[in-house]
């Protein structure tokens, strides 16, 4: 199936990225996408700074990856905690904002969380990314206040429903 997703430099019907279970082999590309996005740059780089997805997380938790069938470039990733239900992780490649793989990472979500039973996944989302989580259904709850010297400063808490 051809989605007529464009990916910077290929022009236009490749076909979508390929979604898959992340394995320990992911790990440093994974960190490597966390540490350089760049919607953690100013205020919000000691956030990232030292942060790590180990192989022994990816063995804990639902973590998965939307690669590029071609290459096989990782172009995002989520991670997905059951107890209790939570998107814990979701980053997109920097080059591949604006080309759907956030969307798509989402509708996998939702689909990888109704085959576990739930009913709604929690999201504490980094405040820049709170409109694209409205976007695709989310309904603010709350706020996270922050917790520093971790967290700086507030977070939106979402509610994603699986149903929809």
């Amino acid at each position: 199936m051809r989605s007529g997703v464009t990916h910077p430099g290929r022009g236009p019907h490749r076909p979508d990225p390929v979604i898959r279970r992340a394995t320990a082999r992911d790990a440093r590309r994974l960190t490597r996408l966390v540490r350089m996005s760049r919607a953690y740059e100013g205020p919000y780089a000691p956030m990232v700074a030292g942060y790590r997805v180990g192989p022994d997380y990816i063995e804990a938790h639902r973590v998965f990856v939307a690669a590029d069938p071609a290459d096989g470039r990782v172009l995002g990733f989520y991670a997905l905690i059951l107890q209790p239900p939570e998107l814990d992780l979701m980053f997109v490649a920097d080059d591949a904002q604006g080309l759907g793989i956030g969307r798509l990472l989402i509708g996998h979500l939702r689909e990888e969380a109704g085959r576990a039973g739930l009913t709604a996944v929690r999201i504490v989302a980094h405040p820049p990314a709170e409109d694209f989580y409205r976007t695709v259904g989310a309904e603010r709850v709350g706020t996270v206040r922050a917790d520093p010297p971790a967290v700086m400063w507030d977070r939106p808490e979402l509610l994603l429903p699986v149903g929809r």
